[in-house]
């Protein structure tokens, strides 16, 4: 394989391996998400009595099919952002967006775990998949010389765009599984 050739597969497993990690990772959020709501829900109002009854209306209405739609929209998503990967050999600000926020939505998840003292959906491949398949991609784009820079803003963005991929996921999955808001 010429040098072109490595290059050209390393890039491929950068960018589309973000679809793939996070099509593993999500398949574990679908197994056990909604379920594991439904049986915890009781447990984590008792354990956090100061969070708004929002947030447990939010949790709370979320059903199989609304969490699966919302899965499809978010595999667009980061469908979309593994070809801008792709295209742009890892420069797309959108694809390294969407990688940090891969990664960053990984702690969250231990977080959580953390949080309620146990597994919950989506921390047992965090540690074993999201945040290794982070590090080792932005590890890539950085030794190819295209990794931006990462501040305390890129954090928060990163963040923020993993948190509004989530929200305009669900939005739309509310709306074509036509369920009430609340």
């Amino acid at each position: 394989m010429t040098d072109t050739g490595i290059n050209s597969a390393i890039n491929s497993a950068v960018a589309y391996g973000l679809f793939a990690a996070w099509a593993l990772h999500d398949t574990e959020e679908v197994l056990y998400g909604p379920g594991w709501m439904r049986e915890n829900l009781p447990g984590l109002k008792e354990r956090f009595p100061g969070a708004p009854e929002a947030v447990w209306q939010a949790l709370g209405s979320v059903d199989d099919r609304e969490f699966r739609a919302a899965v499809g929209v978010m595999a667009a998503i980061v469908g979309a952002a593994a070809v801008a990967g792709h295209r742009t050999g890892g420069r797309s600000a959108f694809y390294q967006g969407a990688l940090n926020g891969f990664g960053l939505h990984g702690l969250v998840h231990l977080a959580q775990a953390a949080a309620v003292r146990g597994v919950t959906p989506g921390s047992v491949t965090s540690p074993l998949l999201v945040i290794p398949f982070t590090l080792w991609a932005r590890g890539r784009l950085r030794r190819a010389g295209v990794l931006r820079p990462t501040r305390g803003r890129d954090v928060l963005a990163g963040l923020a765009l993993a948190g509004g991929a989530t929200a305009v996921s669900h939005a739309v999955a509310r709306r074509l599984t036509r369920r009430p808001r609340f």
